[in-house]
């Protein structure tokens, strides 16, 4: 047996039986090869990260056994040598899983289960204003409320995990989040708690990988008790997710508590991994909804109270029944009365009030609520009656093709989304692709006076 021609065979074997050239250089161009023992047939292959370890047991386990087998016989024993800290250069030697002739140890706790580390001191990065006391309770938040508060009193019950709160902007969700980490933080000092918005999360993610650090960034969040993800509709990138759905897993079965907010419930999330999806499922979907008139009243007499004001009963409710989107918009309207008042000297009546809210947010509780891609894709595949599913699927027909096209060209126009997002929300395509839609309709709509009146039917529509 040629040794060292051995594993240039297996590579290109890998390579013709995977379908994208991206996986096999993410994956398996990074692996090289260390030693071979004839006398004991043990492979050892070196890899920088057990993340790729992780991943490649999870999805291309089946095909490497078949190309190990077939190169270096049918009784190969695979070892891995896993970096486990780059600045050091330390390594440690892991039996790879097979479920005949290798191993004992499952590579699915295979990050829990390298060299222990002294945990790192932790910000738990909680905005200390946003408490219980200061949450004002009401009809629309009154069951996640009621299970935040559960959870606070006992962060290792299953039965809420992951709490998943959802709703629109500005209506409470970050805050009711960092109420129950600031109250578990009182009632349990010893939990490591962490609040993150999944912004954060993917630029730390980017970074860890840029400095072939990823190691050590899924090991820190794998030693946090209670992880708080705020806006996970912002996970972008099929890394991030992936990496976030190993971190998910090991929290959770590890008993240690997930709360996350989104924008809408999980059925609502396109571009997010299905996976990742049925995880989000597993334990209480909770929804934050608009306040009502009378929690908008309760929530303006606590900032009254609280900030020592003194404005008429009648301009409070003038206030509450007019000012309907968020509790945002309700803080930012009472913030500009006070100023007001002081620079004027005059006390805060009616007039003010309506002066104010035209400024700040506008005076229409009508107002057609902000578009969204979901509202774009459904009535765009209305006006060319194109099935949705069609028009999310690989289909090149041109009837299909042309929906899409100008569905993201509207989402493009109509809404302040990324060309990224808009991809990943129309059938999961690339910047590349939308930027070419947007500019193949731009250019039609100069040459095809049909067509252009077409859209700008459809675009009226949207409008309202």
């Amino acid at each position: 047996m040629d040794i060292e021609k051995c594993w240039p065979t297996c590579l290109r074997l890998l390579r013709n039986n995977i379908s994208s050239q991206q996986q096999f250089d993410t994956w398996f161009a990074p692996i090289s090869f260390t030693s071979f023992s004839e006398e004991t047939c043990e492979l050892v292959l070196s890899v920088p990260s057990p993340f790729i370890v992780e991943y490649i047991e999870a999805h291309f386990v089946d095909l490497l056994r078949a190309v190990l087998r077939n190169v270096y016989g049918t009784h190969v024993r695979l070892s891995w040598t896993v970096m486990t800290d780059a600045t050091n250069q330390l390594t440690q030697t892991v039996a790879a899983t097979d479920d005949s002739t290798i191993v004992d140890q499952p590579v699915k706790t295979f990050g829990a289960n390298l060299s222990p580390r002294p945990l790192q001191e932790l910000d738990s990065n909680l905005k200390a204003n946003y408490t219980f006391e200061n949450f004002v309770e009401g009809a629309s938040n009154k069951l996640p409320l009621t299970v935040g508060l559960t959870i606070a009193q006992n962060p290792r019950q299953n039965t809420f995990n992951p709490l998943f709160i959802y709703g629109p902007s500005g209506v409470g969700k970050t805050h009711l989040v960092n109420a129950i980490g600031i109250r578990l933080k009182e009632l349990h000092p010893e939990k490591r708690v962490l609040y993150v918005s999944a912004h954060l999360f993917q630029v730390q993610y980017t970074d860890a990988v840029c400095r072939n650090t990823v190691n050590d960034f899924i090991a820190f969040y794998q030693s946090i008790d209670v992880l708080i993800i705020d806006d996970v509709q912002e996970f972008v990138t099929k890394a991030t997710q992936q990496t976030f759905f190993h971190i998910f897993n090991h929290l959770h079965q590890n008993s240690r508590q997930l709360i996350l907010t989104c924008d809408r419930p999980p059925v609502a999330l396109q571009g997010m991994e299905e996976r990742l999806l049925t995880r989000f499922k597993w334990g209480l979907l909770a929804e934050l909804e608009r306040p009502n008139v009378a929690l908008r009243r309760d929530i303006l007499l606590n900032k009254i109270h609280r900030d020592g004001l003194r404005i008429a009963d009648d301009v409070v409710d003038f206030i509450a029944e007019t000012v309907d989107k968020s509790v945002r918009d309700l803080e930012g309207v009472l913030n500009s009365l006070m100023v007001y008042s002081m620079v004027w000297n005059c006390e805060i009546d009616i007039p003010m009030a309506k002066n104010v809210i035209a400024r700040t947010v506008g005076l229409s509780s009508t107002e057609r609520p902000a578009l969204t891609v979901e509202d774009i894709l459904q009535q765009t595949c209305q006006f060319f009656s194109i099935e949705q599913d069609e028009v999310l699927s690989k289909s090149r027909k041109a009837t299909v093709v042309q929906a899409r096209q100008v569905a993201m060209y509207l989402t493009q126009k109509l809404t302040t989304l990324s060309t990224t997002r808009i991809g990943m929300a129309i059938g999961r395509r690339n910047h590349a692709t939308v930027v070419h839609s947007c500019q193949s309709v731009a250019e039609r709509l100069q040459q095809d006076s049909d067509f252009a009146e077409c859209v700008g039917e459809l675009e009226a529509q949207l409008k309202g």
